[in-house]
């Protein structure tokens, strides 16, 4: 007997392909969700890595043409009306209000050194918006991804006993596919689950690095436009 049910159960299909075909509905559709949440946080990785990589490359290009020495009104006029990177952008966002801060009189407006810190802080607050898109996602998706698999394992575990009692079967050919069925939501959430955490945080401390960056910028150049307001 022992011979003819492992016999049996080696004429099973056991691979993930067989398995979500033989699965019930429900399951199917947690399998679905993991997956397409898989994908997902995997696009918004590779795509974050790009953004980052890119926007660390602008901020060093940026920040030796800031100290070469090259006056920062000539420099404004070379970034023009559309600056590129996000330290240009900040940069821009401060002399176009120390611009606007000076009347036709060549006089400043009283209060143009809160105004040129607000307006810096404005445009470093946008860049904390764009560097930090998708990454809400992914830490959704770490910590409910194991939770969803773990319903579909659940639920294919209540669908297998069920099979059992109707069936009064409970040797291995029959108990094998339906356990395996279940187990295979647990094993793809934590699939979807592992990446994303791990990048979660690895983006996280990237972009938390990029804008200390930005603010150690825009503190800096208030520095030097606060010389020139009091001298």
């Amino acid at each position: 007997m022992e011979t003819e049910t492992l016999a049996a159960a080696q004429e099973i299909d056991f691979s993930v392909l067989a398995l979500f075909m033989k699965a019930t509905l429900t399951n199917k559709l947690v399998l679905i969700t993991l997956l397409l949440m898989s994908f997902w946080s995997w696009s918004i990785i590779i795509q974050r890595v790009l953004v980052f990589r890119r926007a660390r490359a602008e901020a060093e290009e940026f920040d030796r043409a800031f100290w070469s020495g090259e006056p920062l009104d000539e420099l404004y006029e070379t970034i023009g009306p559309q600056p590129q990177g996000a330290s240009e952008r900040i940069f821009v966002a401060g002399m176009t209000e120390w611009r606007r801060s000076h009347r036709q009189d060549g006089k400043l407006i009283a209060g143009a050194q809160a105004r040129i810190d607000r307006a810096m802080d404005v445009a470093i607050a946008r860049e904390n918006e764009a560097l930090n898109k998708g990454l809400g996602f992914l830490a959704t998706t770490g910590s409910t991804a194991p939770f969803i698999g773990l319903f579909g394992t659940v639920w294919g575990i209540k669908y297998s006993f069920e099979q059992i009692a109707i069936s009064q079967n409970t040797n291995l050919a029959v108990v094998a596919p339906g356990i395996a069925e279940a187990l295979l939501a647990t094993a793809i959430g934590l699939v979807a689950a592992i990446p994303a955490v791990v990048a979660y945080n690895k983006l996280n401390s990237d972009s938390e690095r990029l804008l200390n960056g930005y603010e150690s910028f825009a503190d800096e150049f208030s520095t030097i436009l606060s010389r020139q307001l009091d001298a």
